[in-house]
């Protein structure tokens, strides 16, 4: 889906890396290397990014980066243009532009698109347990203030429930928190109007499975 709407795979990665790592800055060869893409490939695909200023670049000074290139100088006694334009090169630093008008659509698109086409988590979800209620806040919805990310109602084994919350951790790279409520617990809190519940319910939100009874359990 995202392929379809962005043009190319190799760019739709590089969106989703910068997207979750918004406030980190990285070179064009860390990119690639995280990626496993080429770096023609990824240049190409950033020169087109910046263009249409989704995302930005700074020159930055990497210490590392810096002396490598100086023992390869050393090395190879090369200090023409090439070598020039490659340091250059390396002290560029790229990342996502959170100023652009549309980033809070585009971080939510990016993010939805992955937990709708996790079919592996969804399905693992329903393989160990009973759910009733599996709704997706907080960074899977891009609100800050959201009280967890994950809101999962009925009967669920947490050992293999972990498992499943880790790899879905690995796919986004980052940390997910989640809640587990059975629906007694639900209702009742739902009765009470209980904060915690209320903020999730009535705050942005992704239903991706409801079969809640209407009345609570008694």
């Amino acid at each position: 889906m995202l392929k379809a709407i962005f043009g190319s795979e190799p760019k739709v990665k590089i969106l989703n890396f910068l997207l979750l790592h918004p406030e980190a800055h990285y070179s064009l060869r860390q990119i690639s290397q995280t990626l496993d893409l080429a770096n023609s490939m990824v240049r190409r695909e950033i020169e087109s990014l910046e263009k249409h200023q989704l995302i930005k670049s700074v020159i930055e000074n990497d210490t590392t980066e810096s002396k490598e290139q100086e023992i390869t100088e050393k090395s190879d006694k090369l200090k023409n243009k090439t070598a020039e334009k490659n340091s250059k090169s390396s002290s560029t630093r790229y990342f996502i532009n959170k100023n652009f008008l549309l980033y809070p659509e585009i971080k939510a698109l990016f993010i939805k698109a992955q937990v709708l086409s996790s079919e592996k988590f969804i399905t693992g979800l329903q393989k160990i347990g009973q759910l009733k209620l599996l709704l997706m806040t907080g960074i899977f919805t891009n609100d800050t203030e959201a009280p967890t990310d994950i809101l999962i109602v009925g009967h669920i084994k947490r050992g293999p429930l972990l498992k499943l919350i880790k790899d879905l951790e690995k796919d986004l790279g980052r940390e997910i928190n989640f809640t587990i409520l059975s629906e007694r617990e639900f209702h009742y809190r739902q009765e009470m109007m209980d904060i915690f519940l209320y903020n999730i319910l009535e705050g942005k939100n992704l239903t991706l499975l409801d079969k809640l009874d209407n009345k609570p359990k008694k």
